[in-house]
């Protein structure tokens, strides 16, 4: 295993909902081997066989050169998350439920849109929504307490230009990686505004919708499958369940919904998506279950012209020195997330603004392939990851070709290597620190992972 590939591999394998997704289309497996205790770290905190094997098959799935060598730094990893989490505990590092059910929200809300509906879901796993969250909950919240305590013992670890050179410096020369193109790419967007008599309209429908349903004429689950244009709730009757105060949606939507009694509708709400009126249908606690019909105003052709009229005018400032990208950001783009990144476009998984080419969309690699470094696009119509249409003006503040790892082009990369070697050094030393003071017993079959030899010479118990 190269240096770098060593390193790759240190990062906590994080427990996802797609695991959930393995474990119950894996059943057969499950059936077919009994399942056993294989670790046990602490008190009472235990590793079955049939966790390991279901973040083997998912990691197998990523990596079709997985191995068992792989298998070993997996449950490796798995042990280390159960001892930061005992030490969390004896530390009192602890997270809220609130945070758990926010991160619970976000990752089915995510699986959601990859099935296309909650029921395509539910169908596939066998589970209901509920189910899903109680039944992973412990294993979710594990994650994060063992994510804190982390951070805890990584807080104060920082890199230095020299630190760096050197990290550079003694990696083999047939071990650099080579890295695919790369772009920074920032983007002024500015959505089209919307008239009055339109935003009217669109109010006006939605009051004649409600009172539909108020008469009893319709009920609210058939006319939110005839009118509602939220496509995530439209086929479902416009249901939503296990809604949260901090599940991610617009606080005007969440704080009308909590006022509501069941059965009960709400006035039009407003919020940057449009109309809404929304029934509740159960509440527990915290969590609801609600439907609701949206309803957005209709952008016209002419609204569209309006937005590119004024992009015409930023992209003059911009072209004659006249005002900088970020400024121009600041005053004229509509998009408020844009604004704290300069406009420039990030990795939602890193946050790095460096974006490989072969990841962006063929519309953003057309667009870019015909721009100059430190060039502006005229200003055009695009479609939004949320398949809305909206107007903006392309900024290319950084091309680099296909090459090989090298400081000038990569440093930003190596210094994540290098800070990557340091937490993994520092997690090391912690390990040998306060191995001893843990029990820990592994079963026989996995005693020979070469990831686990050090680790048992150390523990209080290995047998």
């Amino acid at each position: 295993m190269s240096f770098l590939k060593s390193i790759n591999l240190l990062s906590f394998r994080k427990v996802s909902l797609l695991v959930v997704l393995l474990l119950s289309c894996c059943s057969v497996f499950a059936q077919e081997s009994a399942d056993k205790i294989i670790v046990v770290v602490g008190r009472n905190r235990i590793i079955l066989k049939s966790d390991l094997e279901a973040e083997a098959i998912q990691a197998r799935q990523q990596n079709p050169a997985f191995t068992d060598g792989d298998k070993c730094l997996i449950l490796q990893q798995m042990i280390l998350r159960k001892m930061l989490v005992e030490q969390a505990e004896r530390d009192s590092v602890m997270i809220g439920d609130e945070d758990v059910d926010a991160q619970i929200e976000n990752r089915l809300r995510y699986f959601i849109s990859q099935f296309g509906s909650k029921e395509k879901l539910e169908q596939t796993t066998g589970k209901t929504i509920y189910q899903m969250k109680e039944e992973y909950r412990e294993a979710i919240k594990e994650q994060m307490v063992a994510e804190k305590m982390q951070g805890t013992i990584m807080e104060n670890i920082k890199t230095t230009p020299a630190e760096v050179n050197a990290f550079y410096k003694k990696i083999p020369q047939d071990s650099l990686p080579f890295f695919p193109a790369t772009v920074e790419v920032g983007q002024i967007v500015i959505d089209p505004p919307v008239s009055i008599e339109m935003d009217d309209y669109a109010h006006a429908k939605l009051e004649e919708i409600r009172k539909e349903i108020i008469s009893g004429t319709k009920t609210f689950e058939a006319s939110a499958g005839i009118y509602s244009q939220d496509p995530g709730s439209r086929d479902n009757g416009g249901r939503y369940d296990g809604v949260t105060r901090n599940g991610g949606f617009a606080t005007e939507f969440v704080t009308a919904a909590f006022k509501l009694q069941n059965g009960e509708i709400s006035p039009i709400i407003k919020t940057k998506f449009g109309y809404h009126i929304i029934q509740m249908v159960q509440r527990r606690g915290e969590e609801i279950d609600i439907r609701h019909i949206l309803i957005k105003p209709e952008v016209t052709s002419a609204d569209f012209q309006k937005a590119l009229k004024t992009l015409d005018s930023v992209h003059d400032l911009l072209v004659n020195g006249k005002m900088s990208f970020p400024e121009a950001v600041g005053k004229f783009s509509t998009d408020e997330a844009a604004k704290r990144t300069g406009g420039m476009i990030a990795d939602p998984n890193t946050g790095n603004t460096l974006l490989d080419m072969t990841k962006l969309d063929g519309g953003m690699l057309l667009l870019l392939d015909s721009m100059k470094q430190g060039g502006y696009s005229a200003p055009h119509m695009f479609v939004t990851d949320q398949r809305e249409r909206s107007c903006r003006i392309v900024y290319l503040r950084n091309r680099t070709l296909p090459h090989k790892a090298n400081l000038q082009d990569d440093y930003s990369k190596i210094q994540e290597l290098t800070m990557a070697e340091k937490k993994y050094k520092k997690m090391q030393r912690w390990v040998e620190l306060k191995l001893p003071s843990f029990y820990l017993k592994i079963a026989p079959e996995y005693q020979e992972c070469e990831a686990l030899k050090t680790w048992r010479t150390n523990s209080i118990s290995s047998n």
